[in-house]
């Protein structure tokens, strides 16, 4: 199903239930969004090859004919670090994976779903990680929160955080040296308090590490405090 003409905001909806994908095109159409829909693991990355513009989101379905949605939730990563990505799962059990231990999706959401559930959470995830302002202050030498745009520079240089990355990176910004454990972390990170590990955590501070070190390679500003947490621990 194809809106493009009446709406401006695309969502790719990766379902092989052809009837769950029809329900949220439909209440997508109904919430301002347009849709495109494809069933097949397979044709998801060259779909996305060929479009001069990217769809804002991609709802993406975790088992999948060919190429399953970790997969491929792995590979628009690595090509396009800055598409929102929410899961579809009924594999509760994968919750981690999904949430960033492996993969770093946006968000997901477990079935049976309602789909306005669907569009509300699509709506939230694109509030966060759609870049829509400018820093007000920044000299291009220091570690800068565009707060508007959800993203973090460094030296001037977009980290293409996610949302959660983001999220995490600016609840220590605000308390520099405070030592922060694990779960007030999460409770920052996911305020639906959705139950998570504490390894979920862990992975996400890998990853903001590695981003933050492919930028600044000599300078470590998140600190680990063994056995506690995390804190942000700028130089002096």
């Amino acid at each position: 199903m194809n809106h493009r003409d009446t709406v401006q905001d695309q969502i790719l909806i990766v379902e092989d239930e052809p009837k769950i994908a029809r329900l949220v095109a439909d209440y997508l159409q109904g919430g301002g969004f347009a849709s495109y829909h494809l069933d097949h693991g397979d044709a998801v990355i060259p779909w996305l090859t060929r479009q001069d513009a990217l769809p804002e989101l991609v709802l993406l379905d975790l088992m999948l004919p060919g190429t399953d949605g970790l997969t491929l939730c792995r590979e628009i990563r690595q090509r396009w670090p800055r598409l929102a990505i929410i899961m579809l799962t009924a594999r509760v059990e994968e919750v981690d994976r999904l949430l960033g231990l492996e993969l770093g999706a946006d968000d997901y959401i477990c079935k049976p779903f309602s789909p306005r559930e669907v569009v509300a959470r699509i709506r939230a995830v694109l509030r966060r990680s759609r870049a829509v302002g400018q820093p007000e202050h920044t000299d291009g030498s220091d570690l800068i929160l565009d707060e508007e745009g959800w993203r973090a520079l460094a030296d001037g240089h977009d980290l293409g955080l996610t949302a959660v990355e983001f999220q995490l990176l600016r609840v220590m910004m605000h308390s520099p040296g405070r030592i922060f454990t694990r779960e007030q972390l999460m409770d920052h990170m996911y305020r639906d308090h959705r139950i998570v590990s504490e390894r979920t955590v862990d992975s996400h501070v890998k990853k903001l590490r590695r981003k933050i070190a492919e930028a600044w390679p000599e300078r470590e500003v998140i600190r680990s405090v063994y056995g506690v947490g995390y804190k942000y621990q700028p130089e002096e």
